[in-house]
């Protein structure tokens, strides 16, 4: 027998190491994103931030349950899940969705020019991160617009800009990475809520999310008081309210 056949082979060790340690990541991993952004997780940060915004909506509007609302770039799914609802909603998204409830109605269209809903008013318009992914800020300058046509009070909130972690795909400081790098990331990262499947679907998704600034938002809702979502002293979403007429110019 050589010296070669009986000397134990480094190859199979080194291989159990790596596979245990590829284990250990990726549990830490699954543990973090838990804690994160399980949106079924109560205890998640994300499911945390969510309950503590509720709050804060209820408290700006009281009156909720009388309310009709219109709801720019939301979905009939997260009404039916809240403690306290309108009573009607109109949900507007480019994509279709099933309606169970007479309070609800869901149009599919374009948020920031809904022509099937011209005419109709409102008692409040709500929009919940979809201002960073319309596409631009002209884009976003016109659904401020439709937002102030179609009811006196609304609430419209979306990550802010300079929050350390991005929200989407959980990534410290991807906002401020090149293209590039970002691309990488939508495609890897494992926290991200949805991996981009290729590099051409990573270049769409980073390049349709544009996070806004505090001098954004009050461009766009110069009336509007900005409430600031904290998250550990920091603030991780801003949200224009406007939870009384405003006076006139």
């Amino acid at each position: 027998m050589s010296v070669a056949e009986t000397r134990p082979s480094s190859d199979g060790g080194h291989m159990a190491l790596k596979s245990a340690l590829t284990g250990e990541f990726m549990n830490a991993t699954w543990r973090l994103q838990q804690w994160l952004t399980e949106p079924n997780n109560p205890r998640s940060l994300s499911a945390r931030a969510r309950a503590k915004r509720w709050r804060e909506f209820i408290s700006r509007f009281p009156d909720l349950s009388a309310m009709r609302v219109l709801d720019l770039g939301g979905l009939p799914s997260f009404w039916r899940t809240v403690p306290q609802h309108p009573a009607q909603v109109v949900t507007v998204n480019i994509a279709d969705a099933e309606v169970t409830a007479p309070w609800l109605r869901h149009v599919v269209d374009d948020a920031c020019a809904p022509n099937s809903l011209r005419g109709e008013r409102f008692d409040l318009v709500v929009s919940n991160s979809l201002l960073e992914h319309v596409g631009g800020y002209a884009r976003r300058r016109a659904l401020a617009s439709v937002i102030h046509e179609y009811a006196d009070l609304h609430w419209v909130q979306t990550p802010y800009r300079f929050f350390p972690i991005e929200p989407h795909w959980a990534f410290p400081g991807m906002q401020f990475l090149p293209v590039r790098l970002q691309t990488v990331a939508a495609r890897h990262w494992p926290l991200s809520h949805g991996k981009a499947p290729d590099h051409h679907n990573a270049v769409d998704a980073v390049l349709g999310t544009e996070l806004l600034s505090l001098t954004e938002m009050r461009l766009l809702f110069p009336k509007s008081t900005i409430w600031h979502e904290r998250v550990l002293g920091l603030t991780k979403s801003l949200v224009a309210v406007q939870d009384r007429p405003a006076s006139p110019a």
